[in-house]
């Protein structure tokens, strides 16, 4: 007989226990997995991360046609203008020409921002004195324009360390807004409005300083 020379497989034995503690740990998995997936994070402080330390804002009247230019000194005399757009950690993020390039171009259509803002970023701590200036490079409204300037401190938390408002009204006007001293922590510990032209450290004769 076959059975007799031990060829044909034999059946294991049935362990019923077995059997069960295994259905009991397939439910165990599934319920750890069910538990993972109803866990809520932890909600964390929200913080901004931006490479850059400040951002300087000077602000016009919305579709003003004038043409405002800001300009900022750091404190081992690096200047950030329209002619150079980047001098130590000084960024100028954004040259507005008041109605000249205000817009941009979607499928083929001219698109109008009526926003008048220049930005410029400060990626890196220097401490002392900062000087923030505006200049009135093209008055085609014929009218005092408000320009508003507004100093940023990005990190950890946004926070508005200093505001002010200046009036400037004739073509090659320069205003002094604000004068902010950080110490070496980058906090500002003092600010002032002192008039201090930096368009006269270049040496350059005022009205005679035109966009490239």
């Amino acid at each position: 007989m076959i059975n007799d020379f031990d060829m044909m497989p034999k059946e294991e034995q049935f362990d019923p226990f077995s059997v069960v503690l295994f259905k009991a740990l397939q439910i165990i998995a599934f319920l750890f997995f069910i538990l993972l997936l109803s866990i809520k994070p932890e909600a964390k402080e929200q913080k901004i991360v931006n490479k850059a330390e400040f951002l300087i804002t000077a602000s016009w009247p919305d579709d003003s046609p004038d043409d405002i230019d800001l300009f900022v000194k750091d404190p081992v005399d690096n200047v950030v203008w329209y002619r150079r757009r980047e001098a130590g950690f000084l960024v100028l993020e954004r040259d507005d020409r008041g109605g000249v390039n205000d817009f941009t171009f979607v499928d083929g259509q001219k698109v109008k921002t009526n926003a008048r803002q220049e930005v410029v970023s400060m990626r890196g701590i220097i401490a002392g004195e900062y000087t923030v200036n505006v200049y009135h490079f093209a008055a085609l409204s014929g009218q005092p324009v408000p320009v508003t300037v507004t100093v940023e401190k990005l990190n950890p938390t946004n926070k508005v360390v200093a505001q002010e408002t200046v009036k400037v009204d004739h073509a090659g006007m320069e205003k002094t807004a604000i004068r902010f001293v950080l110490d070496g922590k980058g906090d500002v510990i003092d600010t002032n409005h002192d008039e201090k032209s930096i368009i006269q450290s270049f040496g350059i004769q005022r009205g005679i300083m035109g966009h490239p």
